[in-house]
């Protein structure tokens, strides 16, 4: 038996021989080569902390010694060592989540997998240990460079230093990168941490040969080690730790298993904050990752495992037309730029960064900044363009609203990722941003419905001049593009067919599922007509009118039912005195558990045959139990004919 299958609990670990160490971290890059190439996943990140894991499950006492993973998405060799080893099941709906997950394991506490929050929680559970009297207990939070390029992490490190004896041990995984190099003022700090090993050469120099001289010898060394703090201040500034108060460790060689137990044994033993500083290589051990400049296998889907060549064949993506359509503005008007929170490459920014590197911003994980910046852009003249995923855009709501909105700030938002993803789990879904952000004064929200409506309505939006815009776009291939067959103000008419029985206001990515509803709902006799609204925000007062004609409204949305589009087309209506009945699809107020999308979608009842049926129960009065889809009574021609006595 492998010795990866024999481990069950961290104390399987522990009981390793050091010479067993290094055949166990070749086994697990093995398995992560084999399994994630099949399921998808995040390789490169978990490849390049493989000794890390191993070293802390040897020096910590999992659960009892608390492990914060931070993002999380570098967590499935922490999977493996505490006994979860059916990968198969990866990201799927009933298997294993691709983050932490307390439903999984007792060694998972923190689920969230947004960036810079584990040292928070690093804060909180040290004073509630110490409160408890639990002192022992030692707190360990994992955190990667790009992380600390997020505000909130320094807020945390400020409060974690104040308390000299909590034991809180703060790794930081530092390979440079986040999904892209580390950007900023601290990468740079770090990268000359890297790449300064003067102070520990000099010291061992200075112990060796003052160490032949009698008498004076020692006095002298602990002279030159009292010398500390200006010496690595000279040779090796790690003073922006130290500053603080934290204890500083390393650099340390994050895959030599044997070095990372020293430094970690030896924070541990401090009893109080100790930064430990560890150097790993992002997709380590497997050369199509290793080989992959962009972002080593940060993100795969199923892949080759010999080549790590995509299985399926490339298919027009959402991301993609918002590459190109960027780029084309770009050459267009100079006063266009480009922000985003360490995610060029996924949000489709690369293109527009090589073709004007002098427009394009990433700013690291701080989506706060990255607001507020682009109003001082906006101020300047310019029209900023900032894309992030639709989850990622939460934690700036309020710069949204008071740095942007208020000053009526010309800022165009690009939400990737909107609505139901699926299989990345609760956290990642953008299922808020339309309750969220429909809150903000003057903000314009679009949601395309395909690939050239995110061309016009991208390019509509970055000509608005007198306030914010927002658009927002699902994840992965483009669905077939529906043309209108008429206008109403600013919206598009998809489908008209029968009488003026049912209005199905479809918003953006659902617009294939409205248009598969009516043809269910004209099977029953009931005349429908579908609308793509465009322009969500605000309410198009000629919907209203067009509303007030018909017997059903339907709105259709993968946003919260709470505080959605369609809410707030129902309060456009009763605003306009419209006594026409609102009938709300979709997405419930509780975090959604990982599958596909389609998965998803289907346990929330936003299918097309559920919709439907939901309407013809609404339009006919009956009950759920009283209707089947294959004993349904005719529907009435329409519901002026239901009224009828």
């Amino acid at each position: 038996m492998s010795l990866l299958h024999q481990i069950v609990a961290p104390a399987d670990v522990q009981a390793l021989d050091p010479d067993e160490l290094e055949p166990l971290a070749a086994e697990i890059r093995d398995f992560l080569v084999e399994n994630v190439s099949r399921t998808g996943g995040h390789l490169g990140p978990n490849l390049g902390v493989v000794e890390l894991t191993i070293a802390l499950h040897r020096v910590f006492d999992s659960p009892r010694d608390v492990l914060l993973w931070d993002t999380g998405h570098q967590a499935y060799v922490h999977k493996l060592l505490t006994g979860r080893h059916d990968f198969g099941s990866l990201r799927k709906k009933d298997g294993l989540s691709g983050y932490p997950s307390r439903a999984e394991s007792e060694h998972d506490v923190i689920e969230n997998s947004h960036a810079s929050t584990a040292l928070s929680y690093a804060d909180g559970i040290a004073k509630g240990l110490a409160l408890k009297g639990e002192k022992s207990r030692t707190v360990v939070a994992v955190v990667g460079d790009g992380a600390l390029t997020g505000g909130m992490a320094w807020e945390a490190l400020n409060n974690l230093a104040a308390s000299q004896d909590r034991p809180v041990v703060i790794v930081v995984n530092d390979n440079e990168r986040s999904y892209a190099p580390t950007i900023g003022g601290l990468a740079h700090h770090l990268a000359t941490l890297r790449t300064t090993r003067g102070y520990e050469k000099f010291l061992g120099w200075g112990r060796t040969m003052l160490g032949r001289t009698p008498v004076v010898g020692q006095p002298l060394f602990d002279t030159l080690h009292g010398m500390k703090k200006g010496l690595k201040d000279m040779v090796a500034p790690q003073g922006l730790f130290e500053d603080l108060g934290l204890k500083y460790v390393g650099p340390v060689d994050g895959h030599d298993v044997v070095q990372l137990e020293h430094a970690l044994r030896r924070a541990k033993a401090f009893r109080g904050p100790v930064i430990v500083h560890v150097l790993t290589r992002k997709g380590l051990g497997y050369a199509p990752a290793e080989n992959d400049h962009a972002d080593h296998f940060h993100g795969v889907g199923v892949i080759d495992p010999e080549t790590g060549r995509a299985v399926a064949a490339s298919v027009p993506t959402w991301t993609g037309v918002f590459s190109d359509t960027i780029v084309e503005v770009g050459h267009e008007r100079d006063d266009i730029v480009a922000i985003t929170a360490a995610m060029l490459q996924p949000v489709g920014l690369r293109a527009f960064a090589d073709a004007f590197p002098e427009r394009a911003y990433d700013v690291g994980i701080a989506e706060q900044h990255a607001v507020t910046s682009a109003a001082g852009l906006a101020f300047a003249g310019m029209h900023p363009v900032v894309a992030v995923y639709a989850t990622f855009m939460n934690r700036a709501y309020d710069q949204v609203l008071m740095d942007v909105a208020l000053h009526k700030a010309p800022v165009t938002f690009v939400l990737d990722r909107a609505g139901v993803t699926g299989d990345d789990g609760a956290s990642h879904n953008g299922m808020w941003d339309l309750s969220i952000f429909q809150t903000v004064p003057g903000l314009q929200i679009a949601a395309p419905r395909d690939g050239q409506r995110l061309r016009e309505l991208f390019t509509e939006a970055v000509a608005v001049s007198d306030g914010p815009t927002l658009v927002r776009f699902p994840k992965g291939a483009l669905p077939p593009e529906v043309e209108a067959i008429d206008r109403v103000g600013r919206a598009d008419v998809l489908h008209r067919s029968g009488e003026r029985d049912v209005l199905i206001v479809a918003v953006g990515s659902m617009v294939g599922c409205a248009l598969e509803v009516a043809e269910r709902l004209g099977d029953q006799g009931i005349g429908v007509t579908v609308v793509d609204p465009r322009w969500v925000l605000p309410i198009s007062a000629d919907l209203v009118t067009l509303a007030a004609d018909f017997g059903l409204i339907v709105t259709i949305e993968d946003n919260l039912r709470v505080g959605g589009v369609g809410a707030t087309f129902t309060e456009a209506l009763q605003d306009a005195e419209v006594a026409t009945p609102t009938h709300i699809v979709g997405l419930p107020r509780r975090f959604l558990a990982h599958g596909t999308r389609a998965e998803v979608m289907a346990a929330e009842g936003l299918t097309a045959q559920q919709v439907a049926r939901a309407v013809v129960e609404r339009v006919s009065g009956l009950s759920p139990l009283a209707l089947s889809e294959e004993s349904a009574p005719p529907a009435p021609t329409s519901l002026d004919e239901r009224r009828r006595p």
